[in-house]
Order: structure tokens, then sequence, then C-alpha cells
């Protein structure tokens, strides 16, 4: 799944936490992400869904060294991440921001605006001052911020302002990729659309590489140009946007998909619902770790003992499903 295009290759990560002891004794470990290998093409939007507790969160932050992975590889643009040092990574991070989910949570409420957007700045040695406090008003004018704001305090702008506030701090050392973790669904319905619409702006006019976290398909489907279909710490299916939502070929992406509303409420749906919860990280079941909830017709014994491999059907295509090649009038 790399190519010559690729700014960030992600090779077998896994992060595994220690769970507390068993009635045994033993401890157990939650395999958050388990394996993951996967690749972003430089200036483009990759999206990364599933439901929540898949291990969506706990891989970006592996990619970006805020969570330390257990093992596995992550090369950004021909540098070793998982190998460099403090400082070294400290000068990477010029390179690889991120977007939280909690504006309010990711914003120190004893600043200013203004001076958390400007602390990048002085940070890494870039401007201070007058020459700083200029930067910082061209960011607010780029994330549609009026430059009067520099001096409030988050509690006193609105979400969707303050999450503006949260893009252009993790934009202003002019970074090549940015992990965006689910940036509007803490925002009011009104406000959503006009965030994506700045980071679909953003990502054009800076040629930025996204890692696009989110659980809306509906969304993503306007945002990215790949998808990466995330169930219980393993990537099951990843393809461009267009033929991933015309013909999924996992059984997760398909009943995601079909839960996915469309504006026109005479359309006939035929909505899967998948029995049971997502078994739980601490205990995967053996096999496929879909088969559990799996409404595929072709489910056998097979799904249950062997694990089936992330495989390429088409040039740029993956789908880890041993019945992946079935016709549709066989899936449920």
């Amino acid at each position: 799944m790399t190519g010559p295009d690729a700014l960030l290759t992600i090779t077998d990560l896994a992060k595994h936490f220690s769970g507390g002891a068993t009635f045994f004794g033993s401890r157990e470990s939650v395999r958050a992400v388990d394996g993951v290998t996967l690749s972003l093409g430089r200036g483009e939007s990759t999206a990364l869904v599933g439901e929540s507790g898949s291990g969506k969160t706990t891989l970006g932050r592996c990619v970006l060294r805020l969570t330390e992975p257990t093992s596995g590889q992550v090369v950004f643009d021909g540098t070793d991440v998982l190998g460099l040092n403090r400082r070294d990574l400290r000068a990477l991070r010029r390179r690889m921001q991120i977007v939280f989910q909690d504006p309010m949570g990711s914003l120190n409420p004893r600043m200013t605006v203004g001076a958390t957007v400007r602390e990048p700045f002085e940070v890494h040695g870039i401007a201070r001052g007058k020459a700083a406090d200029a930067k910082v008003a061209d960011l607010f004018d780029e994330v549609g911020l009026d430059s009067s704001l520099v001096a409030q305090y988050p509690h006193e702008l609105s979400g969707g302002q303050k999450q503006r506030v949260g893009i252009a701090r993790a934009l202003a050392i002019r970074p090549d990729f940015v992990v965006l973790d689910e940036p509007v669904s803490a925002l009011d319905v009104s406000v959503q659309a006009q965030v994506i619409n700045l980071l679909v702006r953003l990502q054009r006019a800076r040629e930025l590489t996204y890692l696009f976290i989110a659980h809306d398909l509906a969304m993503v489907r306007h945002v990215a140009h790949r998808v990466a279909v995330m169930y219980l710490g393993k990537i099951v299916e990843v393809a461009r946007v267009e033929p991933l939502y015309e013909q999924p070929l996992h059984p997760y992406t398909t009943s995601l998909l079909s839960a996915v509303p469309v504006p026109d409420p005479t359309a006939k749906r035929n909505r899967i619902v998948l029995s049971g919860e997502m078994p739980s990280p601490r205990n995967p079941p053996p096999g496929c770790r879909f088969h559990s909830r799996c409404p595929h017709a072709l489910k056998d014994s097979r799904c249950e003992t062997e694990a089936p491999a992330l495989r390429e059907m088409t040039p740029g295509r993956f789908v880890a499903c041993h019945y992946a090649e079935s016709p549709m009038e066989q899936r449920c």
C-alpha cells in the first residue's frame, strides 16, 4: 500500500495498552491498534472511518507520537518517525500537526486566542513581537476570523470560532501533514458545513495532506480522496471514494454505508442492522474480527479461525475479507 507519491507510510503499527489484572493474576492488554498498514498520498485527504472504539484516534496519535506505539513503523517523507530522539521529533513537529475534536478542551483557557496562535511562532523561533502579531492577523483572516478577536479568551467564542482558532494554530508553522480528529463532531450542524468547506479550501490552497478521522460517512464523501475503514484495531478496506461508496467490498463497509441518510424520503433503503456490540479489544475474536457480527451470506467456519489478509483486489483497492469476490447479490 505504498507508492512513489506517499508522504506518510504506516507499516504494521500496533498500540497495546496495559489492562488490569484478571481473576487469575495475569494482566490483559487492550489492542487498540493491532497491525495497521496504510499509506497517505502527498496532497491527498485520507478519511479514517469506523465505529467508536475501533482505534481511529489512537492510530492518529501514534502517527504523531503523541502516543508511543507498541511496535511497527511510521515513515514520514523518508524519515523514520519512531526512531527520532526528542530534539529531532520536535523539529519534525513543524511538518506534522493535529486539530483536536474538542475545541474548548484543546485551548488554554488562561491564554487569549491570539496568544495561543502566536505561541508556535515563538516556540519554533519563527517570529516574535510585531512580526508574530502580523502573522497571527494573517492566519485569522485565512481561517475566517475577525482580527479583533485576538484579545478574546476561548470561553468568549462560539464553538465554530474556537475550532477555527485550533485550525489556525495547527497551520501556523505551515505543516505538510495534519491529523484532523473528528474536527466537526462537537459543533452545531449549522456550523459543520462551514468548517468542512474551510478545511477543503485550506487543503487545496496549501497542498496539505490530511488524515481525516470521522464517523460521518455522508460528510466524508465530500472531503476525502480515499477512505480507510477500521474495525477493532485493524483496517478492513481501503479505496478511492467513489468506488467504495458505489460498491463496497467488505460487509462492514456495506453496513456502515447502509446507515448513511439520503435526502430523498421516498428512496428505498436496504438498511443492515448489525447484531450485538463490537467485541472488546481486550479479547478480540479469533479469525476475522468481524465474523461475530457479519451478515455476509457466505460466512463460514473459515471466518472464525483464519484472519483474512488485507489484499489488493484492484489497483489501489484493498480489502480484508475471504469472500470479497462474491457477487453483491450474495451479500445480505
